[in-house]
């Protein structure tokens, strides 16, 4: 997780609503997110988490509460706030013959501002695919594209909106180190997200969506604290008997099989284990512990995994 934030808020949402016939997509919400600050969206599909993001956006209109980003109401206030802010594009989005540098061209054009595309193909690494087609490019390549369009009008804000899915893993560090720098250049990042793994190496916080509510908001670190007690310990005993780890105070549990050994436990317990070890002469090589993830608080505080339903 990158470096802390000003206190400064550039969105704030109080009360926000918002219902699709009977049915409320997001129901009485509230937040706030600083500038130069990564504020992740998590939850499963379905959760209210795009359904916020286009509200903020003027895209949608919210039913009820109050939303202001930029001190603007996207209600009413939306193509001056669109001059403001960027989001990322779908690949739907874009036609398959469409070259690199015709794309950036073209965003610039309507941007207002009259971005400065061309440098944009040299910060994002596009300079050697300048005239590919959209259809020639690699994941990892596209989504350079997808946020150097974001970027075209310099905006304060940008909305990613799940801009990793269906990438390979390498493609997926590619965009993770874009988001940072995105991040770097002072610009804030909203980025909705149902993977566990991008908002915990992300998100400076994250707020958990589920059934249209928010039902916490922290910073990962903070949110895998406060839910979760429990660290594994593991190791490989090298024959030796180690159940009186037992009785170290951080220790709930100890198992032992096939030489290895798992110490279950609170708090220090990996410092209080291996100063034990070590006191008693043995020093594993392959001492390891296992944390608690931000998929263990999700667990915890909704009651099923993220890839249910």
């Amino acid at each position: 997780m990158a470096a802390g934030h000003s206190g400064e808020s550039v969105i704030s949402v109080s009360g926000f609503t918002k219902r699709y016939g009977s049915v409320a997509a997001v129901c009485d919400v509230s937040f706030q997110v600083a500038r130069a600050e990564i504020f992740g969206l998590l939850g499963r599909n379905g959760a209210g988490k795009t359904t916020t993001v286009e509200c903020l956006q003027g895209l949608r209109q919210a039913d009820a509460g109050d939303l202001r980003v930029l001190g603007l109401d996207p209600r009413t206030q939306a193509p001056e706030l669109r001059r403001q802010v960027g989001c990322q594009l779908q690949e739907s989005a874009l036609p398959g013959r469409i070259k690199v540098w015709e794309a950036l061209r073209w965003f610039a054009s309507f941007s207002g501002q009259g971005g400065d595309w061309e440098t944009l193909i040299d910060q994002w690494g596009l300079a050697g695919k300048r005239n590919a087609h959209f259809s020639e490019l690699s994941g990892g390549q596209r989504q350079r594209l997808f946020i150097a369009l974001a970027l075209v009008n310099d905006p304060q804000i940008v909305f990613l909106d799940e801009m990793t899915t269906g990438l390979d893993p390498a493609a997926r560090h590619v965009a993770w180190g874009l988001i940072e720098a995105v991040r770097a250049r002072g610009t804030t990042v909203v980025l909705v997200t149902h993977a566990m793994e991008e908002a915990e190496r992300l998100c400076d916080r994250v707020a958990v969506m589920e059934a249209g509510r928010i039902v916490t908001i922290d910073t990962p670190s903070g949110l895998i604290a406060k839910h979760t007690r429990d660290v594994t310990v593991r190791f490989d005993t090298g024959g030796q008997d180690v159940s009186w780890l037992a009785a170290i105070p951080t220790v709930t549990a100890v198992s032992e099989r096939g030489g290895q050994a798992a110490v279950t436990g609170y708090g220090p317990v990996l410092v209080d284990v291996a100063a034990a070890l070590a006191g008693h002469g043995l020093r594993p090589a392959d001492l390891r512990v296992n944390q608690p993830s931000l998929e263990d608080v999700f667990l915890e505080i909704t009651g099923h995994a993220l890839d249910e339903g």
